[in-house]
């Protein structure tokens, strides 16, 4: 889609004049491109409890919404003199929810993508990470609350002659004199190795210890090992 800059910041800088700034006298104005081609443009908005401030690209999405929903694909945001302003860090991630990572962002010598405006973003993918069909669907709704908490041990078992591997989630970090709740939230399944139970593990919290035949503990979990622990666990290289 061709990307008309010079009628973008027109609509920028006239929208900026009608912006409300009583306590900063900094207006702001921005206009967006949406992938069907029409514009949308949104100011600045302040209020006496300088909390409750509107952001130009507040109202810019809302518009976006309010007329028709679509997806940002280049904005021009400017001061009050016209020039090319970039968005605050709350906003540039307002523009990535509803622009993505390639959305153009009017800029000097050149406009920038969101990449680069926001690098590493926090999206939905994150949170599928964790609430998502990835590995989440492993742990059971009602324990969902318990996501993050308490100590996963690993072990060997025997099944039908062939050692495996499996684990219970305990409610207690162990910490020495914790007055935490003990007690299993969850019984592991049977695994094949030590790392499919130690995945297995990590997915319900960062804590993961690895008992081995002979009762050894080993830490597979996040950061140094916790006191009593005295090596890390490493997977065998096939």
């Amino acid at each position: 889609m061709e990307i008309d800059w010079a009628a973008l910041r027109a609509a920028a800088i006239e929208t900026m004049r009608r912006a409300y700034a009583p306590v900063s006298d900094f207006p702001v104005g921005v206009a967006g491109l949406v992938d069907d081609g029409r514009m949308v443009v949104g100011c600045n908005v302040e209020n006496a409890s300088l909390g409750m401030t509107l952001c130009a690209e507040c109202g810019l999405v809302s518009s976006l919404h309010a007329t028709g929903g679509g997806r940002l694909v280049a904005i021009s945001c400017v001061d009050a003199t016209g020039a090319p302003l970039m968005p605050c860090g709350r906003c540039r991630q307002l523009l990535w929810e509803h622009g993505g990572p390639e959305l153009l962002v009017e800029a000097v010598p050149r406009p920038l993508r969101m990449t680069e405006l926001l690098p590493h973003a926090f999206g939905y993918e994150d949170m599928e990470r964790v609430t998502g069909p990835v590995g989440a669907a492993d742990v059971p709704a009602d324990l969902a609350k318990w996501r993050g908490r308490g100590t996963v041990f690993v072990h060997p078992d025997i099944s039908g002659g062939t050692t495996i591997w499996t684990g219970y989630w305990e409610r207690s970090s162990g910490e020495p004199g914790s007055t935490e709740e003990k007690g299993i939230l969850e019984e592991g399944p049977n695994l094949p190795t030590t790392a499919a139970a130690v995945a297995w593990g990590l997915v319900r919290t960062p804590r993961v210890v690895v008992v081995d035949a002979e009762g050894g503990l080993s830490w597979a979990g996040e950061g140094e090992a916790p006191e009593g622990i005295p090596q890390r666990w490493e997977e065998e290289k096939p």
